[in-house]
């Protein structure tokens, strides 16, 4: 079965996405700083507002499978859960009678039981050990596995390129294992089992909500909160070098909360517009890099002149004009809806995306330009700062 994506706006095939569950209602006002969300989302809305995003998209013929089923299905392979058991061990900093109790645990753990410990995580009442001091000093409700509540926004840690799919490197504390999860998927699943994989968790952070395919052979890529210079760099040599992109843009992007990823401020709906936050649009800025294969052992990344962001990215594009709808109509709007994910669309095909249904003013921009918007609660599901494309990680695009 073919895999794999090479644009934004491609008819989507299939997509991955993660049914909020037991990890949301670990977050607490103790914690949720620390597990980035900014606020304490109700679980049981947060549920119904997704089960509607993901019949949406079924409604037009996009296949939906979930994160929590295929992690099930690839924890019955026993080097599957040998290998995640091995990787929870060594990331935990618990004490040695802890963590030899926890190994026994999550060894006797049906599939089903382990993946959702390794997604919801455990806490200290959860297991009874005599004798240890750390367990006798700890509060009951401290966790010795962290949840893993950003397990929702599935775009961060895999991207599809062509016939091969990049795992990223998130750069929070809070969300290092949701790659040890993802890639673990891609390793084993019988679905994904051969399927070629570059980056990896173990290089310089790259996030997957900062990586744009702006059309077949084109790739920019945000460099800001969470996708460092390095990992940047270490990414357009992979695609580069292995024929993935002619193209790669390294577009800096401001160093806060409301702008974590480039996605947070720009999002396609077309094969030439994309939906954009006005504040940004004038300065934002790229760097061309291309591949040169004729200068040394196998060639080397070339570093071409900054641009703006649009006309760097219609030249590689090979067209006129990148269109821009702007966020809202006003400053204010525009600040309030790019808060609110108004920026962060998921198309499903060219000029059909799903968007926050509370982002009105930006949604009639769209349909002014003849997008087709198909509109979702996200009341619950945007407390963790995060729109339709966080959620969803496509798999198959035409």
């Amino acid at each position: 079965m073919p895999l794999g994506a090479d644009s934004e706006v491609g008819r989507l095939r299939t997509v991955m996405l993660h049914r909020p569950g037991p990890e949301l209602g670990r977050l607490t006002p103790r914690n949720n700083d620390q597990l980035l969300f900014d606020g304490i989302p109700w679980l049981g809305r947060a549920q119904d507002e997704h089960d509607a995003f993901a019949q949406a998209l079924r409604d037009h013929d996009v296949e939906v499978l979930y994160l929590t089923d295929l992690l099930t299905q690839t924890l019955a392979i026993e080097a599957a859960r040998d290998e995640i058991i091995a990787s929870t061990l060594k990331g935990l900093f618990v004490g040695p009678s802890i963590q030899s109790l926890i190994g026994a645990k999550l060894a006797d753990a049906d599939p089903s039981q382990l993946a959702e410990t390794l997604m919801a995580g455990l806490r200290n009442d959860e297991i009874r050990l005599d004798g240890s001091v750390a367990h006798h000093l700890m509060q009951p409700e401290d966790f010795l596995i962290n949840p893993l509540p950003n397990l929702l926004f599935t775009r961060d840690s895999s991207v599809w390129l062509r016939d091969r799919v990049a795992v990223t490197s998130l750069a929070m504390p809070a969300r290092v294992r949701e790659t040890q999860l993802t890639g673990l998927i891609y390793r084993h699943h019988e679905r994904f089992v051969g399927t070629p994989v570059v980056h990896g968790p173990h290089l310089e952070h790259l996030e997957g909500g900062d990586v744009l395919e702006l059309s077949p052979g084109v790739i920019a890529v945000g460099i800001g909160e969470r996708t460092t210079p390095a990992g940047l760099e270490r990414f357009a040599q992979q695609v580069l070098a292995d024929g993935l992109a002619h193209t790669v843009l390294a577009v800096p992007i401001a160093q806060e909360r409301a702008t974590m990823h480039l996605d947070t401020i720009v999002t396609m709906v077309d094969v030439d517009t994309v939906v954009i936050y006005p504040t940004m649009s004038d300065t934002l800025r790229s760097v061309p890099l291309t591949w040169d294969p004729s200068t040394g052992p196998g060639g080397k990344v070339v570093i071409g002149a900054e641009t703006s962001f649009f006309d760097g990215a219609a030249a590689a594009m090979g067209i006129d004009t990148l269109h821009q709808i702007d966020t809202g109509l006003d400053p204010v709007t525009a600040e309030r809806e790019q808060w609110d994910d108004g920026n962060n669309t998921l198309a499903i095909n060219a000029r059909l995306a799903v968007a926050y249904e509370r982002n009105e003013q930006t949604n009639a921009r769209l349909e002014d330009h003849g997008i087709e918007v198909v509109t979702i609660s996200g009341d619950q599901l945007g407390s963790g700062r995060g729109g339709p494309r966080c959620m969803s990680c496509p798999i198959d695009r035409d």
